[in-house]
């Protein structure tokens, strides 16, 4: 189980009222806030470090910063 970061209350009540999720739940219970999967492995601990913030798991992580386009730089 991964421990999410302190972001303000304001802050999580925006994210729920925005979004409709409860991204510390969802980390909590290991559950991606994007695509609501299971969370599994991580490429490095940046990428496990992103998700104690965001919740968004490996894969939604690749997409939503173009994982595949920046290999090569």
């Amino acid at each position: 189980m991964a421990t999410p970061t302190r972001k303000a209350a304001n802050l999580e009540d925006m994210i729920k009222g925005v979004f409709g999720i409860d991204r510390v739940q969802c980390i909590k219970d290991n559950v991606c806030t994007t695509c609501g999967k299971p969370v599994a492995e991580f490429h490095d601990q940046l990428s496990r470090k992103e998700y104690t913030i965001s919740g968004m798991c490996q894969a939604c992580q690749d997409h939503v910063f173009n994982y595949e386009d920046s290999e090569g730089l």
